[in-house]
C-alpha cells in the first residue's frame, strides 16, 4: 500500500512537504507566464498573420482563417482548438503515465525527467515567429502534455508526504507558493514587456518570457527532485492487468481499464465528474482571460499582465484563507461556495464594460480570491477518496480536467466565439460548468467515497 511513511517523524515529514511545494513554484510559472498570460495573445497574433498575410487581390481577401489540414479555422479561435486537442491526447496518454508511476521505484526522477523535457518545449517557443503558428501550436502541445504527466505524478506524491489529516493545508501551501513564484516570474517577464519591448520590440519580449519560463520550470525542478525521498511502490495485486510480461502495458486500452476499474467506487467517480465540469469552467476563465481582456475589452498586453499580477498575489491568500474555511467547515462545502463565487464571477464577465479598467480589476481580484482555494481542496479532497496503490494513475485522469489540460470548456469558449464573433456570449457560457459542478457536488457523500476507497476518514471533509 503506497501512504505517508508511518515511520516518518513529523518534522521530516515537514522537510519533504517544503520540498514538494518547489515543484508548485517551478511549474507555475510555465502556467501562468505562458499558459493564461502569453502564448493565447501571442499566438493568436501569429495565426492572425498568416491569415492576413495572404491578401493580394480583392478574390482574396482576409477572412480571418487558417488552414489546418484543409479545414478553415478562425484565428481567434485557434489556440483554445490546439488546447482541446493537447487535452484530448492527454486523456489518452495520462493514465499509462500513472500507471508507470505506481511502479516505478522513484517517482521523483519520473516526475523531474517529465518537467525537464516540458520545459525544453517551452524554451522552444522562443522560436515562434513572423507568421510560424504552426511550431507554436505543435510546442504549445506538447509542453502541456509534459506538464499534464509531471502533475500526475506531483499529484501523486501528495499522498506520500502528507497524512489524510495533513492534506488540506500542504495542498493549499503549495497552491499558495505555486502562485507566488508564478506572480514573481510574471513581474519580471511585465518589466520585460514593457522596458525591453521598447528596444527589441513587443514580439521578441515576449518570445524571451516564453524563454524565461521553460527555463524557470526546468531550473527549480531541481529543488524539489533533490528535496524528495523514493517511496516504495505498492505491491502489485495478483489481478492487476496493468502488467503484462513484466512491462506494463503501453496501450491506449489503459485508459479502459482504469474507468473500468473506477466503476467500484461510485462516489470517487461522481466526484471526478463533477470535477470535469467545474475545473473546466474555472480552466477556461483562467486561460481565456487574456484573448477576452485584449481582443473584447481593448486592454493592451501591458494591462493584462498587470491584472493577472494581482491575481497572482490575491491568491497566495485565497488559498491560505480556503484551506483554513476547510479545517472548520470540510472542503466540500468550501468548494460548493467557492463555485457560486465563480457563477457571479462569468455572470460579471459578460457585462464587464470594455476599457474600463477598475472594474477589471475588481473582477480580477474575485478570481484570485476563489481560484487556488478550489483547486487545492479539489486535489486534496480527491486524494483521500483514492484506492491504495492506484494513486499515480487515479491521478491521470484527474489531471486530465487539471490546470491548462481542460478541453470541454475550451472548446465551447471556441465555438460559441467562431459562430457568434464576440467573447461575450463564449464567457458567459462558461457558467453552465459551474451549475453543473455544484449540483453534483450537492449529491456527493466524501465520506462515504474516503471508506469505500478503504482510506481513513478524518475529522472533517
Amino acid at each position: 500500500m503506497t501512504t505517508t511513511d508511518p515511520t516518518a517523524t513529523a518534522g521530516s515529514r515537514r522537510r519533504e512537504q517544503r520540498a514538494w511545494y518547489w515543484y508548485d513554484w517551478a511549474n507555475s510559472a510555465y502556467i501562468t507566464s505562458v499558459g493564461t498570460v502569453l502564448i493565447g495573445p501571442y499566438l493568436t497574433s501569429v495565426a492572425e498573420r498568416d491569415a492576413c498575410g495572404r491578401v493580394g487581390t480583392a478574390a482574396n481577401p482576409c477572412d480571418g482563417n487558417v488552414d489546418l489540414l484543409g479545414l478553415g479555422l478562425s484565428a481567434g479561435s485557434l489556440v483554445f482548438y490546439v488546447v482541446t486537442f493537447a487535452t484530448l491526447l492527454s486523456a489518452l496518454v495520462l493514465p499509462i503515465v500513472g500507471a508507470i508511476a505506481d511502479r516505478v521505484q522513484s517517482k521523483r526522477t519520473l516526475l523531474a525527467r517529465l518537467a525537464w523535457t516540458g520545459a525544453a518545449a517551452a524554451c522552444c517557443m522562443f522560436l515562434v515567429a513572423g507568421s510560424n503558428w504552426q511550431l507554436g501550436a505543435v510546442l504549445l502541445v506538447f509542453a502541456n502534455l509534459c506538464m499534464g504527466a509531471s502533475l500526475t505524478v506531483y499529484d501523486a506524491i501528495l499522498i506520500d508526504v502528507a497524512a489524510p489529516e495533513e492534506r488540506d493545508r500542504v495542498s493549499s501551501r503549495g497552491w499558495a507558493f505555486g502562485y507566488l513564484g508564478g506572480g514573481v516570474l510574471l513581474l519580471v517577464n511585465l518589466g520585460m514587456v514593457l522596458g525591453a519591448g521598447e528596444l527589441v520590440g513587443t514580439d521578441t519580449a515576449v518570445r524571451i518570457s516564453l524563454l524565461s519560463a521553460g527555463l524557470w520550470w526546468g531550473g527549480f525542478t531541481v529543488l524539489a527532485y533533490r528535496g524528495l525521498r523514493d517511496h516504495p511502490p505498492a505491491d502489485i495485486p495478483p489481478d492487476d492487468s496493468r502488467l503484462e510480461s513484466g512491462l506494463i502495458r503501453r496501450s491506449f486500452g489503459q485508459l479502459w481499464a482504469t474507468l473500468r476499474h473506477l466503476r467500484n467506487y461510485p462516489q470517487t467517480l461522481l466526484f471526478l465528474i463533477a470535477y470535469l465540469f467545474y475545473n473546466d469552467g474555472i480552466q477556461t476563465v483562467i486561460y481565456s482571460s487574456s484573448v477576452y481582456g485584449q481582443k473584447e475589452l481593448g486592454f493592451s498586453q501591458e494591462v493584462l499582465i498587470a491584472t493577472i499580477l494581482l491575481v497572482q498575489f490575491v491568491a497566495i491568500a485565497g488559498a491560505l484563507s480556503f484551506g483554513r474555511i476547510a479545517g472548520r467547515i470540510g472542503a466540500r462545502r468550501t468548494i460548493m461556495g467557492g463555485l457560486v463565487v465563480w457563477m457571479v464571477i462569468v455572470s460579471c464577465g459578460y457585462v464587464m464594460p470594455a476599457g474600463e479598467v477598475l472594474p477589471f480589476l475588481a473582477l480580477a481580484a474575485g478570481i484570485g480570491i476563489v481560484m487556488g482555494g478550489t483547486q487545492a481542496l479539489s486535489r486534496s479532497l480527491y486524494s483521500q477518496m483514492i484506492p491504495p496503490g492506484r494513486e499515480a494513475e487515479y491521478f491521470s485522469l484527474y489531471q486530465a480536467a487539471e490546470r491548462g489540460t481542460s478541453w470541454l470548456g475550451t472548446l465551447v469558449f471556441g465555438l460559441v466565439h467562431q459562430v457568434t464573433g464576440s467573447y461575450r456570449p463564449a464567457i458567459f457560457a462558461l457558467i453552465v460548468f459551474f451549475m453543473v459542478g455544484f449540483v453534483l457536488l450537492v449529491r456527493l457523500d466524501p465520506r462515504r467515497a474516503i471508506h469505500e476507497a478503504g482510506n481513513p476518514v478524518p475529522a472533517r471533509v
